[in-house]
């Protein structure tokens, strides 16, 4: 089995189990743990996996961090685990941080469960970074962020490959990052800095001004020829791909016949009905505070996001319908889900005022 099919099994636990979850322990065994078997490491084996890893540091003594991965006798990874749910912040890596100095240890997973994120010494030996080079949610991943991470899996662990490849995916994330908010709202920066590049005047605030509006509108529309070059290309092969089939004289057409209450399957995503309809209930609540079509639908396998603006950093609420009892995910101001069970789609109404409030917030920003 290779690590997509195992973090995909680790997915599928956790939707399940999560929802049950109530302390720091039971995190460890239902998530962590078979996360830690995904990678490759029998975490039942003291020669691979030490729970509960003791290490002096300065004038502490007995301090844990919750497993070391080993390689060769040595720890290489060490995890420090949160309750489900709990909040990863800086501060709740505060032991890794402490043991990064004191073991060999080149990377440090903070995680609780649902979300992992990876830690290296990147910017100073033997000091843990602030910022992770890599984030995984199990709710909501990419196959090629799991692909990021098979450098880590014990059968394949190289220790400067996978410190290439940590400092290669922070900083293009970091960079991501900043070319993302660019493209939302320029800062006067990067205004100035393309600016330069066409106009030889002298680039005074009022210059910077005008030109904000064609920098925005010049990234709007390379993002647009370049999704209208995709759609183009996508749409010439699949017409050669039809003129391919109707040639031949043995093919035969099948169309694959979905099951009651499934609008379509696209591999492992299956989009019902039902979610479709809870999306045109949400648009229809929101239409007074915002226009409709910056309210946008993404399916994943695990749940169906509703979002502003197709953005995943602005998540309006998320339907988990697969499952026997319905849930609505609605966020607060610091992003974290909070699901509720509904009985039917007319009790999303019941949420309308929060859904709205949502939207302030992010205009707001």
């Amino acid at each position: 089995m290779d690590l997509k099919e195992e973090i995909d099994q680790v997915a599928n636990r956790a939707e399940d189990q999560v929802e049950h979850i109530a302390n720091e322990e039971s995190t460890k065994h239902a998530l962590v743990i078979p996360f830690i078997k995904a990678l490759g490491y029998d975490p039942y084996d003291l020669q691979e996996v030490i729970p509960e890893f003791t290490a002096d540091y300065a004038e502490k003594s007995g301090e844990k961090v919750d497993y070391a991965l080993l390689q060769d006798g040595d720890p290489a990874v060490l995890i420090e685990c949160k309750t489900a749910g709990a909040e990863l912040s800086t501060d709740q890596a505060e032991q890794l941080f402490r043991y990064f100095q004191v073991t060999s240890a080149r990377f440090g997973i903070l995680a609780n469960g649902v979300k992992y994120r990876f830690f290296s010494d990147l910017e100073e030996s033997n000091k843990m970074d602030e910022r992770p080079f890599h984030e995984l949610d199990l709710f909501d991943y990419t196959e090629q962020e799991v692909e990021e991470l098979k450098s880590l899996r014990k059968s394949t662990f190289d220790l400067d490959e996978m410190i290439d490849a940590a400092h290669d995916l922070k900083y293009r994330k970091a960079l991501r990052e900043y070319l993302e908010d660019q493209w939302q709202e320029p800062d006067d920066d990067f205004v100035h800095w393309l600016t330069g590049k066409v106009y030889d005047g002298r680039i005074t605030q009022n210059v910077r001004d005008q030109f904000r509006d064609i920098v925005e509108g010049a990234l709007q529309q390379l993002l647009h020829d370049k999704v209208r070059g995709r759609l183009s290309s996508a749409l010439q092969e699949e017409e050669a791909s039809a003129a391919e089939d109707l040639s031949d004289p043995n093919s035969e057409e099948e169309e694959e016949e979905l099951p009651e209450g499934v609008v379509k399957k696209e591999g492992d995503v299956v989009t019902l009905e039902e979610e479709i309809e809870g999306y045109r209930i949400v648009q229809a609540i929101l239409r007074e505070v915002v226009d409709v079509d910056r309210v946008a639908k993404r399916d994943l396998k695990s749940y169906f996001n509703v979002l502003l603006d197709d953005n995943n950093r602005k998540p309006i609420c998320r339907f988990h319908f697969h499952s026997p009892t319905k849930r609505i995910g609605l966020f607060d101001d610091e992003k974290n889900e909070n699901r509720i069970a509904i009985e039917t789609l007319n009790d999303i109404y019941d949420h309308a005022d929060y859904l709205r409030e949502t939207i302030r917030f992010y205009d707001e920003e």
